[in-house]
């Protein structure tokens, strides 16, 4: 397997230097790891999804992974969040290891997990699918109802509509409010624009930024990679269950090979 390739300006350990997009001045160093995924392999019967993949996640970032369909984006978010167990490697999570610990304990450390396609409940309300992202409590936090509520004010004015009767991107915003009712301190976003009108994307990645404002880590899988990169610090590119790029967002946005297979741009040959 060969080493991914760092875009960028480096760290003195090796790795890339993580640098915000969204500041001006002078780059700003690596934030402390949140999440370390090491060397992980996954494997669908005798297929190899995940071929012993490396990255990490700062407190405090977003990080985007990247790839055409079958690269193993969504197969590394399930197995962070505990719906799949790797064969080999290991998860950390703020400093203690998680691989193999089930979904709904590793909630209750604060990760929470947007799949793709939603997955609201359909004949519950909206107010009912919120108070099921707070399960983990003994009673539902009014100050962070109140936050999901400010943050989709369309789920205030639905909030007695059934989930299934919502829009497609009313219906994302619901998965999205429901996994904040959870304090998440990371938050796995599996493809949170897809299937959505180009007004509504914006308004979408508006938010995961004010999510992110808020102290909320973000791990992105995202089609819309020049979306993605804009918002990111950090992202990775995988090619058959492999890292093959790294590097801050503005660096990969930049990369030819980035925007000639996933912008769609032709690239003169020099």
């Amino acid at each position: 397997m060969s080493d991914p390739v760092s875009i960028g300006k480096t760290t003195p350990g090796g790795g890339p230097e993580q640098v915000s997009p969204r500041l001006d001045g002078p780059s700003v160093r690596t934030p402390q790891t949140l999440l370390e995924v090491n060397d992980i392999e996954v494997r669908y019967g005798n297929i190899a999804a995940l071929k012993g993949i490396s990255f990490t996640v700062g407190d405090g970032e977003i990080v985007a992974l990247l790839g055409a369909n079958g690269a193993g984006k969504t197969t590394t978010q399930k197995t962070v969040s505990g719906m799949l167990r790797p064969a080999l490697g290991s998860i950390s999570f703020d400093g203690k290891r998680i691989d193999g610990i089930p979904a709904h304990d590793l909630i209750r450390l604060g990760i929470c997990h947007v799949p793709e396609g939603r997955h609201v409940f359909p004949r519950m309300t909206v107010a009912e699918n919120l108070d099921m992202g707070a399960f983990r409590f003994k009673k539902i936090d009014q100050d962070d109802l109140a936050r999901v509520l400010e943050l989709f004010p369309r789920l205030k004015e639905r909030f007695q509509q059934q989930a299934g009767t919502l829009s497609g991107g009313e219906q994302q915003m619901l998965a999205i409010g429901r996994a904040l009712m959870g304090k998440p301190r990371l938050l796995l976003l599996d493809e949170p624009s897809m299937g959505l009108a180009p007004l509504i994307v914006a308004q979408i990645f508006d938010i995961i930024r004010e999510i992110n404002d808020s102290g909320v880590t973000v791990l992105l899988v995202e089609q819309n990679a020049a979306q993605a990169l804009a918002l990111a610090n950090r992202g990775y590119v995988l090619e058959t269950g492999e890292i093959v790029l790294e590097g801050t967002g503005k660096d990969l946005l930049a990369d030819d090979r980035v925007r000639a297979a996933y912008l769609g741009e032709e690239i003169a040959a020099s």
